[in-house]
């Protein structure tokens, strides 16, 4: 295929033979002939290849006249002669397209040993849990960051994290001319607290949500953009309550990602060296809950810094989830971005194909997209992975709380009078069981 002066040609990955400049975007391979080959010293004056990085379908509306030579949804590769004045903003980026990379990736991933305590960690996502606050988010009639609804949305995580045992704090940010918040919660792990002998995992997504044609005061459910991920933050903390950690977790959901990442940047200038090198990785969710393609899918964006955090991701999906699994070093447009600038290892988590999704940054983006099942298997791939960075803590001996028998091998009853004077039974057989009453009053 041609375009103007460009001469390239779109061919099966596995098809890519060597002999041309090459980039790969997953099951596609895009070629081209180096113009200084073609046309000599005419080659200066040649357009190349672009690569555009958008956010949803955010080029493609504001440029409908320009058609791309390859679309990879997040990804574009276009003509130079094709360049818009503005080389990027807060919704698109270009670049010129780098031969011989690879844009995403399909990585081949073999399944771990299931652990069976990550396992029944895994099983533990609740889907009811997950949709009643994700419902409740998108039942506001915005996020917008600089909205009093906004501030309902933080209220109503903020009480959320401090009923599951989270140290709450908020912290104010500038988004222009307004301003915003961003929600912090910690939850210390059990490991020593000397210097450097506890590590830090960060779950982050952004809790505000926009309508671009509409403005600040139109309505902007932001189901998927970004609801889905602030309920799963959420998810994520509740289940990383249920067990100890040798780590320390920390949830964040960041105010003013919409108007250019203002909630992250600003969050981790504030960071000191010694806190920026605890941190083990940084979990974003942005957008994981609209099914866009026929197989479950899920890209991991990062950067090297983050390889291993994303090798640990493709690994969960492998071993506890149906996911296919795409792959990119391209980080753009989420809060995962101030992370890595920083040399943080940082991976955003987002539904496949996301370009397909036309609802976003609309008074579309509503429940009636959400597909659960997409959502629910991200959130068992993330929470295994999580479990690896955080460390499973040694279980603590059960403490007795009166008289103890034991009858047999793993098994005791303890007998304790209760506050009725009356004499009460509590059995332990790997997992302690609810008091019984023998009634009767103990003088």
């Amino acid at each position: 295929m041609t375009t103007g002066p460009v001469r390239y040609l779109v061919v099966p990955t596995a098809d890519a033979a060597g002999g041309a400049r090459s980039a790969r975007f997953g099951a596609k391979t895009i070629l081209w002939v180096p113009a200084e080959q073609r046309l000599g010293r005419q080659s200066r004056t040649v357009p190349g290849l672009l690569l555009v990085t958008q956010v949803g379908r955010s080029f493609q509306d504001e440029y409908p006249d320009v058609t791309p030579l390859l679309d990879h949804g997040r990804h574009l590769v276009i003509s130079a002669a094709d360049r818009p004045r503005r080389r990027s903003n807060h919704c698109w980026r270009i670049e010129t397209l780098r031969a011989d990379t690879t844009i995403v990736d399909n990585p081949v991933v073999s399944s771990a040993r299931v652990d069976p305590a990550i396992s029944a960690l895994v099983a533990e996502v609740s889907v009811a849990s997950y949709q009643s606050d994700l419902t409740w988010l998108a039942g506001l009639p915005t996020r917008h960051s600089t909205s009093t609804t906004f501030t309902q949305a933080m209220d109503f995580a903020a009480e959320r994290m401090v009923a599951l045992g989270y140290q709450t704090t908020r912290m104010p940010i500038a988004v222009g001319a307004g301003q915003s918040a961003n929600l912090i919660g910690d939850r210390p792990g059990t490991g020593s607290d000397g210097q450097g002998a506890r590590g830090l995992v960060i779950v982050t997504a952004h809790l505000d949500s926009v309508n671009l044609a509409g403005g600040p005061g139109a309505s902007a459910p932001g189901a998927d953009d970004n609801g889905s991920g602030a309920a799963g933050v959420l998810e994520l903390g509740r289940l990383l309550t249920n067990r100890l950690w040798k780590n320390d977790v920390r949830l964040i959901l960041f105010g003013g990602e919409e108007q250019g990442l203002f909630g992250s940047k600003q969050y981790v200038a504030t960071l000191p060296p010694a806190e920026r090198a605890r941190v083990r990785a940084v979990l974003n969710m942005d957008m994981i809950a609209t099914k866009n393609t026929a197989t479950p899918t899920v890209l991991l964006e990062g950067a090297q810094v983050s390889s291993a955090q994303m090798n640990a991701l493709a690994t969960a999906a492998a071993t506890y989830t149906g996911l296919k699994v795409e792959t990119s070093l391209n980080p753009f447009a989420s809060d995962h971005v101030p992370f890595i600038t920083a040399g943080m290892p940082a991976v955003l988590t987002i539904e496949g194909a996301d370009s397909a999704n036309g609802n976003i940054h609309s008074a579309n983006d509503t429940l009636n997209f959400i597909d659960w099942s997409l959502a629910a298997e991200i959130l068992r791939m993330n929470i295994a992975a999580l479990a690896g960075w955080l460390e499973p803590a040694a279980a603590r001996r059960p403490q007795p709380a009166g008289s103890v028998v034991s009858w047999g091998p793993g098994r005791l009853d303890v007998f304790a009078v209760g506050m009725d004077s009356a004499l009460h039974h509590k059995a332990y057989d790997g997992t302690w069981q609810d008091f019984e009453s023998l009634g009767g009053a103990v003088t």
